[in-house]
């Protein structure tokens, strides 16, 4: 199963303004670099999060800001900001009705395919941007000993 990358750039676009925004304007191109993206597809997703609340973006090169503390952004937030479905599963559409599986492969897959999701959705929900810009905090601090 593939995903799409959205919520790992939308991701590393938050990180990038959470832990550099101090330091850099937080524009489309820099964020670009960092991301190893066309600063196009920044400006898309963060068109997104911004429709979503989760960051403000300021005309020109004034660069982007969170709009909500980092603690009260989670993955979640992240993943329904930047994809149309954050459905994970897709049940095949036309099973044979004829078939005694085919009847009933929805009912009995369904729910375990539900359960996955709403676990997957949990996990992603409680997991928030300052989690992740501390655990990035450490590996910036161990690699800069090294």
């Amino acid at each position: 199963m593939r995903f799409s990358s959205r919520l790992p750039v939308a991701t590393h676009i938050l990180l990038c303004i959470a832990l550099l925004g101090h330091e850099h304007k937080t524009t489309s191109t820099f964020l670009a670099g960092s991301v190893g993206v066309n600063p196009v597809i920044v400006r898309n997703v963060l068109g997104q999060l911004k429709a979503a609340g989760i960051v403000t973006v300021e005309p020109g090169v004034g660069g982007a800001s969170l709009a909500r503390a980092p603690e009260e952004i989670t993955l979640r937030d992240v993943l329904e900001a930047v994809e149309d479905d954050a459905g994970v599963f897709r049940m095949h559409e036309h099973p044979s009705p004829e078939c005694p599986v085919g009847r009933n492969v929805h009912a009995v897959l369904g729910a375990e395919l539900d359960a996955a999701e709403r676990a997957m959705m949990d996990r992603l929900a409680s997991a928030t941007l300052a989690d992740l810009a501390d655990e990035t905090r450490g590996l910036i601090a161990q690699q800069e000993q090294a």
